[in-house]
């Protein structure tokens, strides 16, 4: 029987450690948090919960199947709520549109906006599952760690048209500006910028079209419980509060590992869930090969998150489960989300509101939120314990002057995290959301592989590596970690 360390118990971790217990290694789990779910976590104020990590929960057959490895039915876990609106668009020009439910409805709120844009979508929608066959369901769970494999996809890569970008091939169909952000938003949501991200995550929209969008009853953290449930059951070995310190590489094979200063050499295979960057850059002792100096020295990360956490006293009963809410600036603000050395004074932001589908996340007719503004990683911009309090008070006031009547007399709690949040206790380097941006030029092989080039028994999960960011791409890493282990 082989035996596995499984270093890093976000959700990627824990669907691999699940998927090679399921091919009878003896797995391990070490991570450097008091609880397992990497991002994942829950906080509890008061009787407010507060979700830390991912809200929008798509493909949720992923979940699925991890249950169904060990002849379990997840519905006796987990219950996913399907959402109608998946998101609420809300405009600087005060209109708004509710994306979600079925084509039919789509389209009727399109014609809101522009009638000739209904058939555009459609088309739009058609482009798309064109773009999820070859990009999703062939290209998620394909390894590419052999240049080879690259070639071979070379031919669907042209077909897909996949270096241009998603606001672009969006632009192609929909021709209401309102209408281009909105369908040309969700490369944020694992870590690009939809102007320079390729367009092969176009597939989103089918993927969202195909799977809808759910919310676990008791949140994100609730899924981790019930993973947690099923490592437990299946005799997987969970080491809380055990950090990484060295990965020490001879003739090609991880040797050892030193994990709380201690050395460790019983394993077969170290599977690693974590920043790539983190690792390359400060963990990793031994022969780096050149693509990996080379993407490391170069790598473009994604922007920063700031979330601020806040429970308020009575019910908003008219907003959303999701909503996005944009500004005047649209282009301008994404360039200097990505590139520019400062905070800028307005923001586009995306509001959670769990309480509107799970009333046990706030005491009785009260309300639990986040709200999330990309802002520049800490590369870019680095001087938060001077900026936060400000920037926490004019997100307040855009909030309730957009959208949340008298939000200021209401809240009863705040909190918040900054990118220096996410690299402490993360280690995303220089407080990255995402890790790396899903650009072309970071994409397949020329992202980090998942069997890494310096080690034949060292294997990578998570959002740096393939095929990506977001609850999807990292369970399809552990998926595909299956097929080269």
């Amino acid at each position: 029987m082989k035996k596995t360390f499984v270093i890093g118990a976000g959700i990627g971790g824990i669907a691999s450690a699940l998927r090679l217990k399921s091919i009878n290694h003896d797995v391990k789990i070490f991570d450097r948090c008091k609880e397992i779910g990497g991002r994942a976590q829950k906080i509890i104020v008061d009787g407010y919960q507060h979700d830390t990590g991912p809200t929008v929960i798509t493909a949720p057959y992923l979940f699925k199947e991890l249950f169904k490895l060990f002849n379990e039915d997840i519905e006796n876990y987990i219950n996913f709520v399907p959402l109608n609106p998946w998101y609420r668009f809300y405009f600087d020009d005060y209109s708004f549109f509710d994306y979600g439910g079925t084509k039919e409805s789509t389209v009727n709120e399109i014609k809101k906006f522009s009638s000739r844009d209904a058939d555009g979508y459609l088309k739009m929608l058609k482009s798309s599952k064109s773009i999820y066959e070859i990009g999703y369901e062939k290209l998620a769970t394909f390894p590419f760690h052999n240049f080879s494999n690259m070639v071979k996809i070379v031919p669907d890569m042209i077909k897909l048209r996949s270096f241009t970008n998603v606001y672009n091939h969006v632009s192609k169909y929909i021709k209401n500006e309102n209408l281009r952000k909105a369908f040309s938003i969700q490369p944020l949501l694992v870590g690009g910028n939809p102007f320079t991200t390729t367009s092969i995550y176009c597939l989103i929209h089918y993927l969202e079209r195909k799977d809808g969008i759910h919310f676990p009853l008791g949140g994100t953290a609730q899924i981790v419980n019930q993973l947690k449930l099923l490592l437990e059951k299946n005799n997987i070995d969970i080491k809380n509060e055990h950090s990484l310190n060295e990965l020490n590489i001879k003739n090609k094979k991880v040797v050892s590992v030193k994990i709380n200063n201690t050395e460790l050499k019983n394993f077969d295979n170290i599977v690693y869930n974590g920043d790539p960057i983190t690792l390359y850059k400060k963990i990793l002792k031994g022969n780096i090969s050149f693509k990996n100096r080379f993407l490391t020295s170069n790598v473009k990360i994604s922007m920063g998150l700031y979330v601020l956490f806040f429970g308020t006293k009575i019910k908003y009963k008219d907003v959303p489960h999701h909503s996005i809410i944009f500004c005047k600036r649209f282009r301008e603000l994404l360039s200097d989300i990505f590139n520019a050395k400062h905070l800028s004074n307005d923001f586009s932001l995306y509001l959670h509101r769990p309480t509107a589908t799970d009333i046990n996340f706030a005491p009785n007719d009260c309300d639990s939120f986040y709200v999330l503004s990309p802002v520049p990683n800490l590369a870019l911009f680095n001087d938060w314990d001077s900026k936060e309090k400000l920037y926490r008070k004019e997100i307040i006031n855009y909030l309730e002057k957009r959208l949340l009547k008298n939000l200021k007399q209401n809240i009863v709690h705040e909190f918040s995290m900054t990118p220096n949040d996410f690299e402490s206790d993360y280690l995303s380097y220089m407080g990255s959301g995402f890790s790396l941006q899903p650009t072309l030029s970071q994409s397949a092989w020329f992202r980090y592989h998942n069997k890494t080039s310096e080690a034949s028994n060292l294997y990578l999960v998570g959002a740096g590596t393939h095929p990506g960011a977001g609850l999807p791409g990292v369970l399809n890493s552990a998926k595909l970690l299956m097929n080269i282990i």
